[in-house]
């Protein structure tokens, strides 16, 4: 019996940008790592669980930076299929432009799907290996009803010799770590209301997830698995613990148990938070700063908390401290000091910085629930679409 290896990664953000800043170095390092490491293990199938750009509207340039990453990626393992799935980040119908010629390096682009599709065209196959259940990202009005355990009972007919099954989906599941996803909660991560574990049913030797950008396990069998970011798109995501990379699956046949390996990938421009974890007065933040490596090309936040304000001119004192160095100061994060009678509080208090910082999807989900009122998959999908079209003037 053959053993069906799988690569899993999620979440690549392409074309982000980290306060104004460019991370277009990053990600390109970041890919070619990747196709390094398809070089060394010869997957017999890479599995891309969304999130493949920061935006509904990614340029020219950062689709053409994908474009050139998957074949460079093909080209180091020909033999391997390729399954990418749109999540919420991306523009499911866009996704399927270039299906078609996509299926000439036996790389299958699933962006989209609906209560009266065919779903049967979601199995893919892989080379006698195995099958690859692809569902990316839909609003619940689109999904078809009872979708994991349906597509499980299809690929069940077909499945006559036993293989191993792996499931690609992009959503939130609950009890989840969602730390680094600001403005979430046990109900909600990142906009996406949360599932329970056991929405996914049997029938998968392994479920591979995207969406949540931390690395991490969700079962007891370990079968049910988030990529996370390869490296960190946002400071909160840089903390102790919080390990990036791929996954490295391998499996024997249908029912058998998995072997799941993470494969670090670095990060040329990591960012850093000083202090490492919390907040700290300014004067110690300012030495923090002082001492931090000259050499290192990073991107920086200085976490300081504060009383009402920074000191006048904090900013500019700040930037004289890095001017010698190779890093690069993204902002300064004030940290409002929360006084005794107010630290039990649900109502989240935000500084000017902190408020600046969110998604307006998330603005209007914290206003829309604090007045009471349910946000539901219609409201995300409505403030989407507005953002898509924002997103597209400034184009």
């Amino acid at each position: 019996m053959f053993v069906m290896k799988i690569l899993h990664t999620s979440d690549w953000h392409l074309g982000h940008f980290l306060y104004n800043e460019s991370q277009e170095a990053a990600q390109l390092d970041m890919l070619n790592q990747i196709a390094e490491i398809v070089a060394v293990q010869q997957p017999d199938a890479l599995v891309i669980s969304g999130d493949i750009y920061d935006t509904t509207q990614p340029s020219a340039s950062v689709q053409q930076m994908f474009a050139n990453a998957i074949v460079n990626i093909h080209e180091a393992c020909e033999d391997m299929t390729i399954v990418c799935i749109a999540g919420n980040h991306d523009s499911g119908s866009k996704h399927m432009i270039f299906h078609t010629p996509w299926r000439a390096l036996n790389v299958h682009m699933v962006g989209t799907i609906s209560k009266d599709c065919n779903l049967d065209d979601y199995i893919i196959p892989v080379a006698d290996k195995g099958y690859v259940v692809a569902v990316p990202f839909a609003a619940d009005r689109y999904m078809p009803e009872d979708v994991f355990k349906v597509m499980a009972e299809k690929v069940a007919e077909r499945n006559e010799k036993g293989l191993p099954v792996v499931l690609a989906a992009h959503l939130a599941v609950a009890n989840s770590d969602w730390r680094g996803h600001d403005f979430s909660t046990d109900t909600n991560i990142g906009g996406l209301n949360c599932q329970e574990l056991s929405v996914f049913a049997d029938g998968y030797d392994y479920v591979a997830l995207g969406h949540i950008h931390k690395q991490q396990c969700l079962d007891k069998e370990k079968r049910v698995w988030y990529a996370g970011t390869p490296i960190a798109v946002s400071f909160d995501e840089s903390y102790s613990g919080n390990e990036h990379g791929v996954l490295m699956v391998e499996c024997e046949h249908r029912g058998a148990a998995v072997s799941v390996e993470s494969i670090p990938v670095k990060n040329i421009n990591p960012l850093v938070n000083l202090p490492f974890e919390g907040a700290a007065e300014w004067e110690d933040v300012k030495k923090m700063l002082a001492d931090y490596d000259s050499e290192i090309p990073s991107f920086v936040r200085l976490n300081v908390e504060v009383d009402g304000y920074l000191p006048a001119g904090a900013n500019d004192e700040a930037q004289q401290i890095v001017a010698d160095k190779k890093c690069r100061l993204c902002l300064i994060n004030s940290k409002r000091k929360v006084p005794r009678d107010h630290a039990t509080s649900d109502q989240p208090t935000l500084t000017a910085t902190e408020l600046k910082q969110i998604d307006f999807i998330e603005v209007a989900k914290m206003y829309i629930e604090s007045e009471g009122v349910t946000f539901d998959d219609e409201m995300l999908e409505m403030l989407q679409e507005v953002k898509e079209m924002l997103n597209s003037n400034q184009e």
